[in-house]
């Protein structure tokens, strides 16, 4: 499939141009009748047009395409433009020629074409990068009740919250983040320029040296000779611990078991998993789909694999018969409170409202949870880094003072 591009008049006499994704120009052309165009001229593609940066990156798997963020700002622009009048095919044309990132102009540009040859908006997607299952599943349940533009403001809302809730957390760990970098850079510093200057002035002295003042200069030895080798091992196995725990099955099933038990940051992702879950379940439930599909749609959303485990073990419960609350309660991070209130929104009717407000009570204890661990965080790196740097001082300093004290 290639580009071409065309200029031509709709079926107003409007003059209208773009592009069109087609196999061969004839393929283009037939296109364009079918959407009402007729092509005045079309240019073909020639080799240094056809060579994409993007796609040759999206091949390669090099490059992610297009972000959450580029889809939350589509979702805006064409919930405004459905909730206007304008019908979908045309609100698609709009955003795919006025959509500078090329591969999500790209992808609009194929939704077009197969919304332009009679397929439903929810089947164009099916199969596109970051238009997920629940993205597609909202859109389709849309399309039957004939309400897309509230979905579409619907969905717009959530990725809203599921980004904001990422930026809180992904804040909360800049600090740390940052002043351990600071204090790793200091300390390799340190043992790389500064130690070395302290040993040419103990050589000169001659004076007998504390075993705590040799281990430092051993160390600073190591690193001064071997930085190289030190900063690629350490690169090589932080990339190994990388693809291991992120890339094999094996492996992003200990992390995710091991993550859940570890203090305090364990308590923000079960959290913050659940504050996902009960806002994905409530927005299904609220579109008019089952809660056996939304179940199903939440366990593959959720990025901590036990948690999916879990959701997929409570839709295979309801789909036997029972009743919502039921497993939940068997699920031992789930707080009972919660879990009540669930059931009062079964009994009620109200489920997705409730959920709602479960989802909102997940976000305010994540966001306490995510203050709590910083404060923890932060005074035991700075004492850390303290201990760390001010002991090597003191260690090259010991020598001096002995001298100067000998000499007094």
């Amino acid at each position: 499939m290639v580009e071409f591009k065309y200029e031509g008049f709709d079926k107003t006499g409007t003059k209208v141009n773009g592009l069109i994704e087609a196999i061969n120009e004839s393929d283009a052309k037939r296109q364009l009748r079918r959407r009402g165009i007729r092509a005045k001229k079309l240019i073909k593609p020639n080799i240094f047009s056809d060579l994409d940066v993007t796609d040759i990156l999206s091949h390669f798997n090099l490059s992610s395409g297009f972000s959450e963020k580029d889809v939350g700002r589509f979702t805006k622009q064409m919930a405004t433009l459905v909730n206007a009048g304008v019908p979908i095919l045309q609100s698609l044309e709009i955003l795919q020629k006025q959509e500078k990132n090329n591969f999500l102009r790209k992808s609009l540009l194929r939704i077009s074409r197969k919304v332009s040859e009679g397929k439903t908006l929810h089947e164009a997607m099916k199969g596109e990068p970051n238009f997920s299952k629940l993205y597609c599943q909202l859109i389709k349940a849309g399309e039957i009740a004939g309400i897309l533009d509230q979905i579409l403001v619907k969905l717009d809302n959530y990725i809203e919250k599921k980004m904001e809730l990422r930026r809180k957390i992904k804040a909360a760990m800049m600090y740390p983040a940052i002043v351990l970098f600071v204090g790793l850079v200091v300390f390799i510093g340190l043992m790389t320029f500064v130690v070395p200057q302290f040993v040419e002035m103990l050589e000169e002295n001659k004076q007998e040296i504390p075993w705590i003042t040799k281990l430092v200069i051993n160390v600073s030895n190591i690193f001064r000779d071997h930085i190289s080798k030190i900063l690629l091992g350490v690169g090589g196995s932080a990339f190994a611990i990388y693809y291991f725990f992120k890339q094999t099955e094996t492996g992003k099933k200990l992390y995710d078991k091991s993550i859940l038990n570890f203090p305090i940051l364990g308590n923000v992702v079960i959290k913050g998993s659940l504050s996902d879950f009960s806002q994905t379940f409530s927005t299904m439930i609220s579109s008019g789909i089952s809660i056996v599909d939304a179940l199903e749609v939440c366990s593959e959303t959720i990025e901590n694999s036990v948690i999916s485990r879990d959701i997929k073990r409570i839709r295979a419960s309801v789909i036997s018969g029972r009743a919502l609350a039921a497993p939940l309660a068997r699920i031992k991070y789930f707080p009972d409170l919660i879990t009540q209130m669930i059931n009062v929104g079964e009994s009620t009717g109200n489920l997705d409202e409730m959920l709602a407000k479960v989802s909102k009570v997940f976000e305010v204890e994540v966001e306490g949870s995510i203050q709590t661990m910083t404060q923890l965080i932060e005074p035991v790196l700075i004492i850390g880094l303290a201990v760390l740097v001010g002991g090597v001082l003191a260690a090259m300093y010991m020598p001096i003072f002995a001298s100067a004290s000998g000499v007094a």
